[in-house]
This record gives structure tokens, sequence and C-alpha cells, in this order.
């Protein structure tokens, strides 16, 4: 406000346009309509990259630098169409540097306007700095997310690079991993190769750069590799990469090394200490997602096994009691391939056909503690009999319900001799109150003991067989299942 006063009391527009070049200290160009600089100030000279006289009575979009020249124009454009300032930033290559300029350009005539350029180098740079900081921050955490996720390692290391790559601002980064039963450093990921080059390195502890990097663990610098004789000669390749700086730090987790990050560009690479201390943190984090990534593995592999195991020992005990039966040999094996064909086609999940092979090969498990003399008996039981029989189911139960792995098998041992009208045992249950992978099972168990020889009948004729089980729709079996049981054996 006081430089208002001052200025309207000054009595022609040169003496303004005088004083305020006086007035302000910051990089100050007077332009007319077309953008030629008709005068300028520069408070400090590093500012300027060109010198002062090489300024005047050029249009100032041919002063800075060309990308900036249509953003020039089109201000000039505005002004003269009577807008009343103009905003802008744009950046010089200074004697000192790279300069950030926080610019506005305003009438000052009808033919003349004045662009103010106020230096924001240093918040630019900050703001910059902070704006990297925050990016490393986000990587950092999209690798331990990564991490949590339990994500494959391929996938994982891919990941890794990615952020490598754009973090680092580099062209190409390779990971390779430190075989634990040969010894030999293996390439397991890369990106940005324009060739094949280093995708088969197989390299011993010591051995090139990698190799020693492992041995020495500590990370090491290349800053030219044209100029001198490269140790990349694991690749006949690796010349067409035209690759300049080198990189190479290991990965090193709880105190042992897995691996080595490799770094390229093909250019000399300018790095500073936050360059270098996130390149080191980078490569810590990637030891640390490659360490839970392998110990996850090795869970998961661990599990297959004992999972493994743990379903040969049910084959085991359902194949005894086969044996133990001669008249059901094969019986389990059956039903079992049957039911989950049916299952399959009943839209459950492969999750739960898991329990429902379990549950069917588990079937009659509680026939383990009937007696000889009941359950070899060549002839019908007697009414006693059949109670002892029918305690199979629950037998079965209190075998399997202390194996907390098998609870969620039960429905098949202990309901399958369970009826739609609700006359099955054990617990007399009705329709959809009987588990649906029950009644799954019990169309497929009729249908296979029917069709298999007995000692005291041949094996009925399948037509018989589908035409009997038609029958019992709605009083043994579930209708919809029968329907699609029907469905399934006649398009075989």
């Amino acid at each position: 406000m006081i430089t208002d006063l001052l200025l309207q009391n000054l009595p022609d527009s040169g003496q303004k346009l005088d004083a305020m070049l006086q007035a302000f200290d910051d990089l100050m160009f007077v332009l007319d309509r077309d953008g030629t600089i008709l005068d300028f100030k520069a408070g400090d000279a590093a500012q300027s990259y060109l010198s002062p006289e090489k300024f005047l009575h050029r249009k100032l979009q041919n002063v800075l630098p060309p990308e900036f020249a249509p953003k020039i124009e089109h201000a000039l454009r505005d002004i003269a169409g009577g807008v009343k300032i103009i905003l802008f930033e744009y950046f010089l290559p200074t004697p000192a540097g790279e300069c950030w300029y926080e610019s506005r350009i305003v009438p000052f005539t009808s033919q003349l306007s004045i662009m103010f350029g106020r230096d924001i180098t240093k918040y630019k740079q900050s703001e910059i700095k902070t704006k990297r900081q925050l990016d490393q921050l986000a990587a950092l955490r999209a690798i331990d997310l990564a991490i949590t996720s339990g994500l494959d390692l391929k996938l994982l290391l891919s990941l890794i690079l990615d952020h490598v790559q754009i973090q680092l601002n580099i062209d190409a980064a390779s990971i390779l991993l430190l075989n634990p039963h040969s010894h030999l450093l293996e390439f397991a990921a890369g990106l940005g190769f324009k060739t094949s080059a280093l995708q088969h390195t197989r390299l011993r502890v010591g051995e090139e750069h990698a190799g020693r990097v492992v041995l020495e663990r500590k990370a090491l610098h290349i800053a030219n590799l044209q100029s001198r004789s490269t140790d990349f000669l694991r690749s006949p390749f690796f010349s067409q990469e035209n690759f300049i700086a080198y990189f190479a730090v290991p990965l090193i987790a709880k105190g042992q090394t897995l691996g080595v990050l490799e770094i390229f560009h093909r250019a000399p690479l300018v790095t500073d200490h936050d360059w270098l201390n996130f390149m080191e943190t980078l490569a810590g984090q990637a030891a640390i997602a490659i360490d839970s990534a392998m110990m996850f593995n090795d869970l998961q592999w661990s599990n297959t096994e004992l999972t493994l195991a743990y379903d040969k020992t049910i084959e085991g005990w359902s194949r005894a009691l086969d044996l133990r039966d001669k008249e059901t040999e094969d019986h389990t094996q059956r039903v079992t391939e049957m039911t989950l064909r049916l299952a399959r086609q009943a839209g459950i999940s492969d999750a739960e056909l898991v329990h429902i092979r379990r549950g069917a090969i588990l079937h009659d498990i509680g026939k383990v503690s009937i007696s000889d003399g009941i359950l070899l008996k060549p002839g019908p039981l007697t009414d006693d009999e059949w109670v002892v029989m029918r305690r199979h189911p629950l037998i079965a139960v209190e075998l399997l319900s202390p194996i907390s792995h098998l609870i969620p098998a039960l429905a098949i041992p202990r309901s399958h001799h369970e009826r739609w009208d609700g006359a099955g045992y054990p617990d007399g249950l009705i329709g959809e109150q009987i588990p649906l992978a029950a009644r799954i099972f019990a169309v497929v168990d009729v249908y296979d003991a029917l069709t298999s020889n007995r000692p005291y009948r041949k094996a009925w004729p399948q037509a018989e067989t589908l035409e009997y089980i038609r029958s019992q729709t709605r009083k043994h079996f579930d209708p919809k299942i029968v329907s699609m049981f029907l469905d399934m054996v006649n398009g075989e």
C-alpha cells in the first residue's frame, strides 16, 4: 500500500518502472506485447543463465528453456485479453545449479507487462525431497504388505525390483539368490534388461563381482564398467546392454547372506548420501522379504507333506477295514471317487471337497469295533445284532472327534445311514436336516453296494439299480441329489 502511494506520486510510467526495478530484489523482466524483453533486473547474477546483455531485445519465449515457451505465449495472450495476473513455475539451469522460480506476469501499461520471478529453489528442493521420502516410505510399506500377505517368491522379487527401479531411478536390476544346497549364486529375477544376458547366472561364492560381494558381505560400486576389464564374463551378450554404472549389495537377513541385489545404469549415476542409504534400506528390506517368503514356502511344503502323510494314514485305516471285510474290498475307493464327482456337480467348493473326501474314506471306520461274528456273518442279522451294527456311526464319531483335523469330515461317517423320510439312523434326521455331504454319499453308497457282487447275491444290473434309486426318491434319498446323480451316471 505504501509502494502504491509512492508510485502514484511519480510523474510518469518510466519513473514508476525504474522505481519498481530498484525496489524488488528478485528477477524481473519488462516485456512488450509479443514478449520481447525491453529491460530486466536480476538481484543475483547467479540467477541468470545467460549474461545480462543477451537478454535484451529477445523474446522471453526464446530466452527460457524451450519447454516453457508455450506457457509464455499463452500467458501473454491472456494478459492482452484482460487477465490481471498469470502465475506459473519454471526452472533455469544457472551457474549455481538448477533454480526454480515462481513467476507472475501482470499488465503495466496497454503495451507493456512485467514478469516477476521469485527464487523458490530452496522450497522446491524441500518439496521434491519430501515427496521422494514419502514415495520411499510408500515403497517400503508396499514391500512390508507383500511380506505379510505371503506372496509367491517370484511375485515378491518382481515387486521388489519394480520399487528398486522406480525409487533409485536406474535402468535395470537383478536379484541373485544363494542356493543353500549347491552354494551357487543363481539368477532369480531381473528387470530392465534388453537381452537375456544374465538369466543363466550361476556363480560360486567369491567369483566375479557378485560372488565377491557375498564373500566380503559389503556393497560394491563400479562407476564405469566400460573403463575397465569387466567381470561379467558369465555372458557373451552383456556388452550389448551398454551399462556404465554398477552397484552390488549383499542381501543379509538374520546374519545370513541370501543373495545379491545388482543395480545397472546406462549412464553415469549421480548419487548422494540419501540415495546410497535408501539403496541399502531397499536391500535390507528385500532380504527380509526373501527370508520370509522362503520360510513361508518351507512351511507350506512342510504342511503339504504333513497333510499327505495324514491322508495316507486315513487311507491306511480304511484299507485295513476293507481287508477285514472282503465283501467290501475296494468299495471305499470307488464310493470316494464317485462322491467327489457328484459333490463337484452339486457346486461344492474345493475346500469343502477335502473334508468330503476324508469323510467318504472314513465312512465305515466305526465298524472296527464291531465283532467279526456280526460284521462277517454270512446270513441275516438278528434284531440284537442290528442294534450293535447300527452303533457304528456313533462309534466313528467317538473315534474321530478327538482329532480336530477331522471334525469337519464327520458328517458322512455319522449321517450316511440317515433317510430323507426320517426312518434312518442314528439320529432319525429328516430331509435337509441331514448334512448335504451325507445326502450325496448315501446315494453313491447304495448304488455301489447294489452294483457290486456279494457272497449272498450277484450284482444288480445298472438299469435295475438306477430304477431302484429313482423309486427311493423322497423316501431314502434327497430328490435333488437323485436327479443330479442320474444325470451324472447317464452322461457317462
